[in-house]
């Protein structure tokens, strides 16, 4: 135990009593992320810390908790936030190195009143950022903004906190296992891609307790990233883990991003299962014990996953991208399971609703072990949709200017579909148009400086189309679509 406000007069802090200013692009929709040494420092963390405390000490709380992963800028940066949170007066809870869920997991098992944990998630290595949480549940949106207001007028509340370390590694795998169901059913083999991320720092004792023979790739956390990019929604990060399936003979292979809250899967023949149709799979388990419920996906899910929750007897919602968004709505209807394209997917029905990629892995196992006939992943499958589509593609653009691009699009469009009633557009998160072939997204990221891109049809010759006609709206505004 030490107090590490003593340490405040080594940093080199500037007088926070004055207030701090942050660079507006780092405070995003879901989190506060930028470029470390550019947009973001240790300033900027102290700041953070202080204005997050405030709100929790005003709201009645006093304990947090603090976590990180493994980026080389991430200890100072962690240490920074603590410092702040600990001059607010609050006992500060500092689990270390490991996923961002185990942070969640954190709060919720010990009864805290909120947490952050320093991570740059799936961006390359020179980013970093903070991910926040309140009583409440995720700090995004507007309380971001109120952060950076708070902080802009140094109007901080004040005290002496201390900060404990505290070893949550084997309560939450313990609690991971928990759910773990396959006993009955056959073991299985898997290959693991961890791709250097903060899942390396649990995954040892995690597959430790299963049953069956593992294989681990790039299990050691390093901040640099040496092998490849931690974003499992990239084709090309996954080629070391198909390559494992394949040799060796594996049930499935499963990774992870860089903070571990969002998984990538290939099957037992080596084929990326896109994670809208990984959704699917785990709504037809998750409806068996509740029936008729809400089943939420992002807008840049595929038609044919609502259409196949419908089919199974769900309420198929089509709602907003970003963790932060998708945990809220969950509340609101509460929906045992909802998910992202891009691999963030949310179990309420036995668990705590947030983010975790390692507990999806142990869903999709006791899916996969306990199947009828013992059929592959490949086999369970095998009967859903077929269908033409692309990636989530993601493309850089000036920061000032995504969502500008994205607005001249919508009215385009808007101008079109008035006058063809075969175009409906939805501005639900972006601009989502539908035809008769199909349809396409156009979104600004609200974590990087890019726009992501979808697009799905029915038949090859109706992807094309509708890809030119993607194309064709972004080459009027001089932007260069990567298909």
């Amino acid at each position: 135990m030490f107090n590490l406000a003593m340490k405040k007069e080594n940093t080199g802090s500037v007088d926070m009593n004055e207030g701090h200013k942050f660079d507006p692009v780092v405070l995003r929709e879901y989190d506060i992320r930028g470029i470390v040494n550019e947009n973001i420092d240790e300033n900027d963390a102290y700041a953070i810390g202080r204005a997050l405390g405030t709100t929790i000490s005003r709201a009645g709380g006093s304990r947090v908790a603090v976590g990180r992963d493994g980026r080389d800028s991430s200890p100072d940066l962690a240490e920074a936030v603590m410092r702040g949170l600990v001059d607010c007066g609050l006992i500060v809870m500092n689990i270390g190195v490991g996923p961002s869920p185990m942070l969640y997991f954190t709060v919720h098992d010990r009864m805290l009143d909120g947490g952050v944990v320093i991570t740059g998630s799936h961006n390359p290595s020179q980013y970093n950022g903070f991910k926040m949480m309140d009583q409440k549940g995720s700090v995004f949106g507007e309380k971001v903004q109120e952060l950076g207001r708070i902080a802009a007028a140094g109007d901080y509340v004040s005290g002496e906190g201390e900060v404990r370390a505290l070893d949550v590694c084997d309560t939450y795998v313990s609690r991971l296992i928990r759910d773990l169901n396959i006993a009955a059913g056959r073991p299985l083999k898997i290959a693991w891609d961890c791709g250097n991320g903060a899942a390396g720092a649990v995954i040892h004792g995690f597959v430790a307790q299963l049953p069956g023979e593992n294989v681990l790739l790039f299990d050691e956390v390093d901040g640099r990233f040496p092998n490849h990019h931690p974003d499992p929604t990239v084709d090309a990060n996954l080629k070391d883990l198909q390559q494992a399936v394949l040799e060796q003979n594996c049930d499935l292979g499963i990774a992870f991003d860089g903070d571990a809250d969002r998984i990538g899967v290939v099957d037992n023949k080596g084929e990326i299962i896109r994670c809208d149709t990984l959704i699917a799979l785990y709504a037809a388990d998750v409806l068996k014990d509740n029936p008729g419920a809400p089943i939420i996906g992002d807008i840049k899910c595929s038609q044919a996953m609502f259409d196949e929750i419908t089919r199974l007897g769900g309420k198929a919602e089509m709602w907003k991208t970003g963790h932060s968004l998708i945990k809220s709505r969950m509340k609101e209807l509460s929906a045992p399971l909802a998910g992202e394209l891009s691999g963030h997917i949310f179990f309420a029905d036995r668990y705590y609703g947030f983010d975790d990629a390692l507990y999806c892995a142990v869903r999709l196992l006791n899916i996969v072990a306990n199947t009828e006939g013992g059929k592959s992943l490949n086999e369970l499958l095998a009967d859903f949709p077929e269908l033409y589509n692309t990636p989530e593609i993601r493309f850089e653009v000036d920061e000032s200017q995504k969502f500008e691009i994205v607005e001249k699009v919508l009215a385009s469009l808007r101008i079109q579909a008035a006058d063809d009633e075969n175009i409906s557009v939805s501005d639900t998160d972006g601009v989502r148009v539908v035809t008769q072939k199909g349809w396409w997204l156009l979104r600004a990221s609200n974590t990087q400086n890019a726009l992501t891109a979808r697009v799905e049809a029915s038949r090859k010759t109706y992807l094309e189309e509708m890809k030119e006609m993607l194309s064709a709206e972004l080459e009027k505004l001089g932007v260069v679509i990567p298909f």
